[in-house]
């Protein structure tokens, strides 16, 4: 099947889910990203079940703290 992660068009197997995606796209710091599909974010307790669906849109966020 065919997804876009981060933008660029590539194919997967039917049933992948977002901890395989992770891993396949070799993920830097998977404990600590945030997922979207589709512009929805998933919670990370569903990553081992969520199966990605044909034309899903994956971003792989990070979220930084800072200050002055």
């Amino acid at each position: 099947m065919k997804i876009n992660v981060a933008g660029t068009d590539k194919e997967y197997a039917a049933g992948t889910t977002i901890s395989q995606l992770i891993a396949a796209e070799d993920v830097e710091s998977p404990d600590y990203v945030t997922v979207s599909i589709n512009e929805d974010f998933v919670k990370s307790s569903e990553f081992s079940t969520r199966q990605l669906q044909e034309n899903d849109k994956v971003e792989f966020l990070y979220f930084m703290g800072g200050g002055c």
